[in-house]
């Protein structure tokens, strides 16, 4: 029998039940009596793992879900390694996303997401070697927080920036009070800056100039109107 095998693909010949070789791409011509072919795709699939409940290193849950690409580089062992290779590999990503979150706060999963796949791909990658996958890429999808914690985590957040704002505040007071006690000490270490002051505000306008005699002179300075 005549038999083609495809750039993606590769087939297994078994004769009574063994195996005899695999058949690279090109067109190919067997014996159809007492063997049996099968036909492996060796280009690169998804594997897509739903969102997953997992428990966080401070005890939170999350719901994480995974993308990996995954490709056949051993056609014999991946058909006669397991029953279901892809299947064992999903049940490997399910098993290292477990181990990989349980390390890590909420915090730092939510800050450092960049992390995680290189912490999964490489016990996924060896145990996936067993059945003939190699695994090219694993991407986290998405990381979904239940409700209240996002809320919890806002309302945080706005304490964070109510106190930032707080303190900016109080150093802005602090300053100022700073600016006033120097500006103070000045005018009582050096009388004649006040005059020269007085004159600045003169000279610029929009103020109005009271002159007092007597013993209780007084040269001060009156918003105009």
């Amino acid at each position: 029998m005549r038999i083609v095998a495809t750039e993606w693909e590769r087939v297994l010949v078994y004769r009574d039940g063994r195996f005899v070789e695999v058949l690279e791409p090109g067109r190919h011509r067997r014996a159809r009596r007492r063997q049996r072919f099968v036909r492996v795709a060796v280009r690169p699939r998804l594997l897509v793992v739903p969102g997953q409940e997992v428990l966080t290193a401070d005890g939170l849950t999350v719901r994480v879900s995974l993308l990996a690409t995954c490709r056949t580089v051993d056609p014999r062992r991946w058909h006669e390694a397991v029953e279901d290779a892809d299947g064992f590999v999903y049940a490997a990503l399910q098993v290292a996303l477990r181990e990989a979150v349980a390390g890590r706060t909420l915090d730092e999963l939510l800050t450092d997401r960049q992390s995680l796949p290189a912490a999964l791909r490489e016990p996924v990658a060896v145990r996936a070697a067993g059945v003939g996958v190699a695994v090219e890429d694993v991407a986290v999808r998405d990381v979904m927080v239940p409700a209240e914690l996002r809320r919890a985590a806002a309302a945080v957040a706005s304490a964070r920036a109510q106190g930032q704002a707080a303190l900016e505040r109080a150093r802005s007071e602090v300053a100022a009070t700073r600016a006033l006690a120097n500006a103070a000490r000045m005018v009582v270490e050096q009388p004649g800056l006040l005059q020269l002051r007085t004159l600045q505000a003169v000279e610029a306008g929009g103020a109005t100039v009271v002159l007092t005699t007597g013993p209780t002179a007084d040269l001060g300075i009156r918003p105009a109107g």
